[in-house]
């Protein structure tokens, strides 16, 4: 149930009970799991467009977090089967496990353009039959939804942890698909956790970075006693505008230290610098979104989920640049700070699902600033 009064009905294929949440779609064909599994959709019930999910199964090592993330899940066919050499168990047994409400069998195409033409809209979701119209619309109307929330440290982890350069500190990297590679003097990164998708480590890892994984809340105090070469800000759920006292640490660390920031991290990156973040009306959600490199006049096919945008109009007065755009929408895909060294893309790079195009376009560009600052410092001290 929208909180417009639009009702869709299914079958129920997961667990049981009545949830809540902003309702969005995702137009992505494959990554059910990273989807289900990626803290940015926390507080969210996602309705995924294509036709059958499932049909390879669950495996521990595609998930981009613990658990589950979504508040609600919505498909039109739940594959009972799966027939990949890969999978351990079915979607359906999975949802259950994590105790994550679903339903299929509901017309994901009539949801998908209803939102499209509406908007992302509150909604709720249940598993009971003799649940009335007039209780679901209350509670739609009576949800949080997203706007406005600081939804960051909720999804944060709690504890340092450290991983990556040597082998003997792989620590939370286990679960990586590359080894870390092992590399005297190598990069000290620190990597702040809003909603950290587990591949962003992996790539930094793979690229021979020792890093320090740090909770949403760590000061910048905190952040600076560690001497990191360089800070990235990760991706994560809610509100930008709403994570006020974050914004003001990364302040702090402007002009302090080379910075990067993915989706979550862009936005707070800028509102750091002075711009502003705006809602947008249904959102980027999939693998198959269009970005434009200004500079290199250079196309990148995009994995995205993000709800909110930079907006184009405060970039200038922030001191900042626009470098990439999208085609779908002309939105701020990526900026750049006149004076400092900063790099930040509102996409994801490290994909999970998606395509692989940004990959070493952002994360090297990133360690390149790191290098460069290690440059300067070193010549500083000679």
């Amino acid at each position: 149930m929208l909180e417009d009064g639009r009702r869709f009905d299914g079958e129920a294929c997961g667990a049981t009970g009545t949830v809540t949440g902003e309702v969005c779609f995702n137009t992505s064909m494959t990554g059910y799991q990273e989807i289900l599994t990626d803290p940015s959709y926390h507080g969210q019930i996602v309705c995924l467009t294509t036709a059958e999910v499932g049909i390879y199964g669950v495996a521990p090592e595609d998930s981009e977090s613990l658990g589950a993330q979504v508040a609600g899940f919505a498909v039109r066919r739940l594959s009972e089967h799966f027939s990949s050499w890969r999978g351990r168990q079915t979607v359906g047994s999975w949802l259950v496990e994590q105790g994550v409400v679903a339903v299929e069998g509901l017309d994901t195409r009539a949801l998908t353009r209803h939102l499209r033409v509406r908007g992302a809209m509150r909604g709720a979701l249940t598993s009971d039959p003799s649940a009335s119209d007039d209780d679901l619309l209350a509670r739609a109307r009576s949800s949080a939804g997203v706007v406005g929330q600081e939804f960051a440290t909720a999804v944060s982890r709690r504890e340092e942890e450290t991983f990556g350069g040597p082998p003997e500190m792989a620590g939370w990297y286990d679960l990586a698909l590359r080894p870390p590679v092992a590399r005297d003097g190598a990069p000290h990164v620190v990597l702040l956790d809003y909603g950290c998708k587990t591949n962003i480590a992996r790539h930094l890892a793979a690229r021979g970075c020792r890093v320090t994984l740090l909770p949403a809340t760590a000061p910048a105090s905190r952040i600076l006693e560690l001497e990191p070469d360089g800070v990235l800000l990760s991706n994560g759920p809610g509100d930008p505008a709403a994570c006020v006292d974050i914004v003001e640490e990364i302040r702090r660390l402007l002009g302090r230290v080379p910075l990067g920031a993915i989706c979550l991290g862009h936005q707070l990156l800028a509102l750091a610098c002075g711009a502003r973040t705006e809602k947008l009306p249904f959102g980027h959600r999939g693998a198959n979104h269009p970005v434009l490199d200004l500079n290199r006049r250079r196309v990148f096919v995009t994995s995205q989920n993000h709800g909110f945008t930079v907006s184009r109009e405060s970039l200038d007065e922030a001191g900042l640049e626009m470098t990439q755009v999208s085609l779908n929408d002309g939105t701020v895909e990526g900026f750049r700070h006149r004076v400092l060294p900063v790099v930040s893309v509102q996409y994801h790079p490290e994909a999970s699902p998606g395509p692989h195009d940004a990959h070493d376009d952002f994360f090297d560009h990133f360690l390149d600033l790191v290098e460069g600052a290690r440059r300067e410092a070193a010549l500083g001290e000679s």
